[in-house]
């Protein structure tokens, strides 16, 4: 960060001489309906509804009575159609805005139902599937189910130093709260991760290296970015997001663990929508660029990053040599790059691991194994141990 300093000035000047204006693409794109829509049928008494998206969000469901209603929540969603009378168990549906950023669709039920199974599923290509069965039930039984879950609970920022000469790790369990993530055989991605979270952090402290900070430790919602704004906060030195995913039309081929980094194709954007979008001060840790115009936040952004990112790759690279040094499972093509936003972080090195895929059986087993799981975390802190040593070497060279 010395070197982005240094730097400042030189930047600002040159934008003071030049009228060059960076170009990069703005504006939130909406998660919309995919090409198959939304649609209910009957089926042997029983209620399916799927819905097909553009991408995967946060969701909940469930239902409320006086009427009978079925509700679900979903974050950023543009609804273009949605069929409003196409089954015998639901009397209408309608859509709207629930509060900002957070779209609801509510279905009038004609008689009683529980939901019997919900779950997103994610395909190779990004689209995603939402499928719920509703099964019929009592009046009185469903009065007991019905009601909405409670909203998340507010997280304080710890405001802390890293004084102590060890290396904090940001631990980010994927999910949380009004967000399952996805759903297998009764497994919840939001639940194992916490878990497995869990367990890493203790390992890690059990260690005497390491300091760890969790981005959430119990089951709530925690908005993407605030998850990087609680790690520059709290002095993170590296930023571990924890998931499990699970693929449509998989036939539960794909498994294993996969290490994402951030792909070089959404640098321009992605920098142009954390100026636009944070707190200037929470871009970079350090660096007060308040009153800095965007394309020079932009540019000191793409500096941290060009530091960043080499260090980034190289500790996913120590993670997949270490799980294939281990005999863990090891996904076909382990290094990935994806445009996920808690790896958009300009100074924090961030990686996303794919622990395993919750569309897998075996993945299923294995997440849901103890033994596995202590594998895994003295697998990842053996990672760290390696990559921390080598990182020292590579930035004392960079000072020489």
């Amino acid at each position: 960060m010395c070197i982005i300093r240094q730097l400042f000035g030189a930047v600002l000047a040159f934008f003071v001489l030049s009228s060059a204006v960076l170009s990069a693409e703005s504006g939130h794109v909406l998660v919309r309906l995919g090409p198959e829509g939304a649609a209910f049928s009957d089926n042997g008494g029983r209620v399916e509804f799927a819905i097909d998206l553009t991408g995967s969000v946060p969701w909940r469901t469930f239902t409320l009575s006086d009427p009978a209603r079925l509700v679900i929540d979903f974050s950023e969603v543009e609804w273009d159609d949605v069929p409003r009378n196409a089954s015998a168990g639901i009397a209408e549906v309608n859509v709207g805005r629930y509060r900002p950023g957070w779209s609801r669709l509510v279905a009038v039920l004609r008689e009683p139902f529980v939901i019997d199974s919900a779950e997103m599923l994610v395909g190779d290509e990004g689209r995603a599937r939402l499928n719920l069965v509703l099964m019929p039930t009592t009046a009185e039984d469903f009065r007991t189910a019905a009601g909405a879950p409670g909203e998340a609970a507010p997280l304080e920022v710890p405001i802390l130093r890293n004084e102590t000469g060890r290396i904090r790790v940001a631990l980010d369990a994927g999910h949380g709260g009004i967000d399952p993530g996805a759903e297998a055989d009764g497994l919840r991605e939001a639940d194992l991760m916490l878990s497995f979270a869990r367990r890493l952090k203790e390992t890690l402290l059990r260690n005497g290296r390491f300091d760890v900070i969790m981005t959430r430790e119990e089951d709530v919602f925690v908005p993407l970015e605030r998850r990087l704004t609680l790690a520059r906060a709290s002095g993170a030195d590296i930023f571990l997001s924890l998931h499990a995913d699970a693929l449509e039309d998989d036939a539960g081929t794909t498994s294993g663990m996969t290490v994402y980094t951030l792909s070089d194709g959404v640098t321009d954007g992605a920098a142009l929508q954390l100026a636009e979008r944070h707190a200037r001060n929470d871009i970079l840790s350090g660096v007060d660029l308040s009153a800095a115009e965007d394309e020079i936040a932009i540019v000191l952004m793409d500096l941290a990053r060009h530091e960043t990112t080499p260090r980034a790759e190289a500790l996913a690279v120590a993670l997949v040599d270490r799980f294939e040094q281990s005999g863990l499972p090891l996904n076909s093509r382990p290094l990935r790059h994806g445009g996920f936003a808690v790896l958009k972080s300009a100074e924090l090195p961030s990686v996303l691991i794919e622990l395993g895929f919750l569309s897998s059986s075996e993945d299923r087993e294995r997440l849901s194994s103890e033994d596995w799981s202590t594998a895994a975390t003295e697998t990842i802190l053996s990672a760290l141990e390696v990559w921390a040593d080598e990182d020292a070497v590579r930035r004392q060279r960079l000072r020489q």
